[in-house]
């Protein structure tokens, strides 16, 4: 018989996950496994360095209108305000929902900085991506934009560096003019004609006053009202449906409560309205569907069977945008 082997204590003790330091992926895991570090903790670590955030936005003030710039407004701006101020520097930084050649960021000759919200993410984390950009363009040269790079996994995010008490306000605008704010700047051809390829595409949209994030649109065969609700999807899909089921889900006479996205990890309802329905007209039908809503939130007795299937085609109807 083969004798048994004494069994040795490891040469150190092990770690928890949240004292390993990253390494090289071929040297050894510092937990003190024996494997190497991309076949041990390094795995786990590209893993979270990839796999999408769900609600990037999730903590910072204006959450539904971060998502509502990110995917449903064309022209929008917010004056933004960082924790630890502005360096002397920088006069202002302003959020914006696309700038110029589909620029991350835009340092004026003035050292002010605009900051896209639309552009394509190069990791899973868009709040950690654009807080990337955002520190760069602190420190960008006046008059120069600011160019595309993956943010380290280590990087602070968007709720690191702005001020969560400060208050998030969007400013809709018909076009996108706010590029160019004075004609004392050089404006080159390419940049003219982004500004018209862009007005040209920009969808009308109005942000109504008496509810939050709540955006009107208007398109060539009908008009929209998209909402951005922050309550839990689950239980906001059960209190529309309670809604639907007894026909009180849409706004007013000639509208229609048609479904809903799902952004960012947010619901986004979404109405179609009659072509001659502006979004002044909406402002007391949507007011008085928000306390309609608030009402079916609150209930908590189970889905009777028209419920069950208003839920199941307004899930059937439900687009994920991000």
């Amino acid at each position: 018989m083969a004798k048994k082997r004494t069994q040795t204590k490891a040469a150190k003790p092990q770690l928890t996950d949240g004292e390993i330091p990253v390494v090289g992926a071929r040297e050894p895991c510092p937990c003190g496994s024996g494997r190497r570090y991309k076949a041990c903790h390094g795995r786990a670590a590209a893993t979270a360095a990839t796999e999408p955030v769900q609600r990037p936005f999730e903590g910072l003030a204006g959450e539904c209108d971060w998502i509502a710039l990110r995917e449903l407004v064309p022209a929008a701006t917010v004056e933004l305000t960082l924790k630890d101020g502005l360096p002397d520097d920088v006069p202002s930084v302003t959020l914006a929902t696309v700038l110029p050649m589909a620029w991350p960021a835009l340092r004026r000759d003035s050292g002010s900085i605009l900051l896209a919200l639309q552009n394509d993410t190069v990791s899973g984390d868009l709040s950690r991506d654009i807080a990337h950009t955002l520190r760069r363009a602190l420190t960008a040269a006046p008059g120069s934009p600011v160019k595309v790079e993956r943010a380290p996994a280590d990087a602070p995010r968007l709720q690191d560096l702005l001020d969560p008490s400060a208050p998030f306000e969007p400013v809709v605008h018909s076009g996108f003019e706010f590029w160019i704010p004075n004609s004392a700047e050089n404006t080159s051809p390419e940049i003219a004609a982004s500004l018209e390829r862009a007005n040209a595409a920009a969808i009308p949209t109005v942000k109504l006053t008496g509810v939050d994030a709540a955006y009107w649109c208007e398109t060539p065969e009908k008009n929209h009202l998209r909402w951005v609700m922050s309550h839990p999807e689950e239980k906001l899909l059960d209190a529309l449906a309670r809604l639907h089921a007894a026909g009180t889900s849409n706004l007013t006479e000639g509208t229609r409560l048609v479904g809903s996205f799902r952004a960012h990890g947010l619901v986004v309802p979404v109405w179609d309205l009659p072509t001659g329905m502006g979004a002044e007209e909406c402002e007391k039908p949507a007011a008085e569907f928000a306390e309609r809503l608030a009402e079916a939130l609150a209930a908590d007795t189970p889905l009777t069977a028209d419920e069950r299937r208003a839920r199941g085609g307004l899930t059937n109807r439900q687009v994920t945008l991000s």
